[in-house]
């Protein structure tokens, strides 16, 4: 019979913080195997040692590198791979003799764990077993004496080594958070902090729960005393206040006063470059920046800016907390892809400002390019002469009334641009609709299919009325219909080119 291999979290450091059934299985296992640098020292063994018993075995996997450069033909990633293979297979020998091995693991084994290495190199092999252990960041939270997070507030854990942008834009998204593998990242993870506006809430916790934990205000830390071990933490901003006796306002935001702002802006269809200029001051100027997620992630972080990301469905949910936020004086941007005012967030702001939400806010709405215009312009000019605009999303308003104007349309020949066209729950509107314009269209009308225009994954197809396949389109897709009097050709470079006459004679 083969043996068993446990992962076992030591938890933070303390040795009574193990639970009973590491402190059990670490007693009773036939090898203790650990990970160490080529000092031989290993913290984890340190902590295990209170219940190791005489005659068992150890196995030492020392790693061949930490930060230090290499010359393994693959460089550090491959060094280290080597290393994982070969202990692999001494841990695999051991339980192939039939004896149960116990790897020692700092905190819980699958959170940021060596363990998690071994694991997916054994775990088809032999029977394994994870033993959870405290981490660093619920005992960094216990010896600061503050909660992470309570009530809806989300916490983020973030590794230190992102690069400073990244984790600033993280940092700003989220009101509690952990970020570990501070050392040589520490200048980094400050950098980031402060361009989040959140450096003086952050607290710096080193070896918590050792003999020789370290706990002060993030900002007062000296980096050249920073080591591996330690963390910077964000503690829950709801009982900051309450605590600390501070305004219960969000953070960031000033004591409520008159004059607060809401401006409702389009970001285009894409990057940067569809940005215009009066929308790219208005972000740099914000106190706030409120939007669905992967928009406001295209937004540049500013220092001191407070982000506030949230799902597709809660546009009412948005604009509310956008009012709110003005209310008390701020500076508020939300943002919409492409242009605010077509199927975006201006309507659903200035439906809240109508239901009395918001009171003495003022609402802007700052345009941007539009999707339908950023197709057209890919292909030529199908846009040309009169058309209409529509979404065949049938989630605010019924699909009758859609098929009613799909008609209209059709019958009053004007080209269409389709938003929304389809989704993993949408799937049967499309050859709706396309059956729909059939009535009054030849099936050789010019289609456009336009997907993420602008983005890394664009594509552009030209193809008809009668060949449109509905099953090649989904949501990050915008159609435009052609005209009868809309021409498609192919240009010099064979790309087709779709434009409609701006007369009718």
């Amino acid at each position: 019979m083969t043996g068993r291999l446990y992962g076992v979290g030591l938890g933070p450091g303390d040795p009574e913080l193990m639970t009973v059934k590491a402190a059990r299985l670490i007693g009773e296992a036939d090898v203790i195997a650990y990970h160490s640098a080529r000092h031989g020292r290993s913290i984890a063994r340190s902590v295990a040692e209170p219940y190791l018993r005489e005659g068992q075995l150890e196995e030492r996997l020392v790693y061949p590198v930490t930060t230090e450069t290499t010359d393994h033909p693959g460089g550090y990633e491959g060094a280290i791979a080597d290393f994982y293979e070969l202990s692999a297979k001494k841990l695999a020998e051991h339980l192939d003799a039939g004896r149960d091995v116990v790897l020692l693991c700092e905190g819980d084994p699958f959170f940021y764990g060596s363990y998690m290495y071994m694991h997916e190199r054994l775990v088809g092999r032999f029977e394994t077993e994870v033993v959870p252990g405290v981490t660093s960041v619920s005992a960094a939270s216990a010896v600061l004496g503050r909660p992470l997070v309570q009530r809806d507030e989300v916490l983020t854990v973030l590794p230190g080594t992102l690069p400073a942008p990244e984790l600033a834009r993280r940092l700003a998204d989220t009101e509690a958070a952990a970020v570990l593998k501070l050392g040589r990242t520490f200048g980094s993870v400050r950098e980031a902090l402060a361009e989040a506006g959140k450096l003086d809430d952050a607290w710096y916790v080193e070896r918590a729960t050792w003999g020789q934990q370290r706990v002060e205000p993030f900002a007062d830390v000296d980096p050249e005393s920073v080591p591996y071990f330690s963390l910077a933490l964000l503690p829950s901003p709801a009982y900051k206040s309450r605590v600390d006796g501070e305004p219960a306002v969000p953070a960031g935001a000033s004591a409520p006063v008159e004059g607060g702002e809401v401006v409702v802006v389009g970001l285009g269809p894409a990057g940067p470059e569809w940005l215009t200029p009066e929308a790219a001051a208005e972000l740099a100027a914000a106190d706030h920046i409120v939007g669905y997620g992967p928009y406001v992630a295209r937004v540049p972080q500013r220092a001191g800016q407070q982000r506030h990301a949230s799902g597709n469905r809660v546009e009412a949910d948005r604009a509310v907390e956008a009012l709110q936020l003005a209310a008390t004086g701020a500076r508020v941007a939300v943002v919409s892809s492409g242009d605010p005012g077509v199927f975006a967030m201006a309507s659903a702001v200035l439906e809240q400002v109508s239901a009395g939400n918001g009171a003495g806010a003022r609402v802007r709405i700052v345009p941007g390019v539009t999707a339908a215009q950023a197709a057209a312009a890919r292909v030529g000019a199908p846009l040309g002469h009169d058309y209409c605009v529509l979404s065949l999303s049938d989630r605010l308003k019924p699909w009758d009334i859609i098929e009613r104007r799909l008609d209209a349309a059709g019958a009053a020949d004007l080209v269409l641009a389709l938003y929304n066209p389809a989704s993993r729950t949408r799937v049967t509107q499309l050859e709706n609709a396309r059956e729909v314009l059939l009535r009054h269209r030849d099936p050789g009308t010019p289609v456009v299919v336009a997907r993420d225009v602008g983005g890394p994954e664009e594509d552009v197809r030209v193809t008809t009325l009668g060949s449109l396949d509905p099953a090649a389109v989904d949501m990050r897709c915008l159609l435009i219909v052609g005209s009868s009097r809309t021409v498609a050709e192919e240009g010099p470079d064979g790309r087709s080119i779709v434009w409609t006459p701006r007369s009718y004679s």
